[in-house]
């Protein structure tokens, strides 16, 4: 129980948060040194913003933080979410998803120690995303529901729930690991969603539930320390993956959260389904890299500097997160204005991608011809 005997999570969450911080950044500065010395390095290709070698093992320093830190406030949980008076503060059912969780990330390891080394295609890595994602689904960390604001929640049967649960992991993991195009974008953004999950999740005093996205939260500001333009490390494969994995598992933990998710997500999310949009139509494969298509690299084609891009996507994302907190409801009863603030998000994001495709396409022609 805690020293004043009664439930008291902030210094526990608090804690955990700084334990990640703490213990990313130091291990960063490992894998920096390491992924040197190993040659696990990331040099510069056609059509990327990397103009210098770096090493890609941040990943490996953000798993063993997340570990640490989850280690940590599991083992201090019982001291401050734990009263003689009213009990356990916690789900039993969750520490069986949260322990999903974690069996999942380490399953992220071998896929990314695979990557390093041979530089996997589209299909091997896809087969890989889905055993991971296939892991938390297996104990239990499911959609099951779809809340919509016109009646009761659409229960998904067992048939239709793990197929659907397996694509928001996978959907999730891809959107992170295209947006992972820009020094500091791919952590910074996943700051801004897993504040915002972890924040829901505190509102309606799910104080355990909110310890994995505060500490996934904490993982990636540490991670940024090293990786703030310009970049001394990359996260890879296993840090893309990590931040996506973590996203979805947070938006389903202790409850669908999926609107809220989608929302403050919007951009990288929105972004993949243009780009594939975008590729489909020229009749190119849609896991094709190199081609610019990206959000970011469009804004940096219309002449902004990679720190002002990021700045600029980050800004996006905690407006989004922001709306998405202020139409806090129920997740088995979403609002109608949260109904309209999604469809509004997709229509302005999609119709801002339009207009930056044209501009950056009639800047291109223009270079070509000139």
């Amino acid at each position: 129980m805690s020293p004043s005997g009664g439930i008291n999570p902030a210094p526990w969450l608090i804690g955990a948060f700084l334990a990640a911080l703490a213990a990313t950044y130091l291990l960063v500065l490992m894998a920096e040194h390491a992924g040197e010395r190993l040659g696990v390095v990331d040099a510069p290709r056609p059509g990327e913003v990397q103009d210098r070698v770096i090493p890609r093992t941040g990943g490996y320093a953000m798993l063993g933080g997340l570990w640490l830190a989850l280690a940590l406030g599991y083992a201090a949980r019982g001291w401050f979410l734990s009263s003689p008076g009213e009990g356990a503060d916690w789900n039993a059912e969750d520490d069986q998803r949260m322990l999903g969780i974690v069996l999942g990330t380490l399953a992220i390891v071998p896929l990314a120690l695979l990557d390093d080394r041979r530089r996997l295609g589209p299909w091997p890595q896809l087969v890989g995303q889905v055993v991971v994602a296939s892991i938390p689904v297996a104990f239990g960390l499911r959609v099951s529901s779809i809340a919509q604001p016109f009646g009761d929640p659409l229960k998904l049967p067992l048939w239709l729930d793990v197929p659907v649960s397996v694509l928001w992991f996978v959907g999730m993991m891809n959107a992170i690991n295209w947006v992972d195009v820009m020094d500091g974008l791919a952590s910074g953004i996943t700051i801004m969603g897993a504040l915002v999950l972890a924040a829901r999740a505190l509102l309606f005093l799910q104080f355990s539930v909110a310890l994995f996205p505060l500490v996934l939260a904490g993982v990636c500001l540490g991670f940024l320390g090293r990786n703030r333009p310009p970049a001394s490390i990359f996260m890879g494969t296993s840090g893309s993956l990590l931040l996506g994995f973590g996203l979805a598992a947070s938006g389903i933990l202790g409850g669908a959260k999926v609107g809220t998710a989608i929302l403050v997500m919007g951009v990288p999310i929105l972004d993949a389904a243009w780009v594939i949009f975008r590729r489909l139509t020229r009749g190119a494969r849609p896991q094709l890299g190199g081609d610019r298509e990206h959000l970011p690299m469009k804004l940096h084609d219309l002449g902004l500097s990679t720190r002002n891009t990021v700045l600029v996507l980050y800004a996006v994302s905690a407006v989004l997160g922001t709306l998405g907190l202020s139409l806090h409801t129920a997740p088995e009863a979403p609002s109608i204005e949260k109904a309209y603030v999604l469809a509004g998000m997709v229509v302005v994001i999609l119709g801002a991608l339009a207009l930056i495709t044209f501009a950056v396409t009639r800047r291109r022609e223009r270079v070509r011809s000139g």
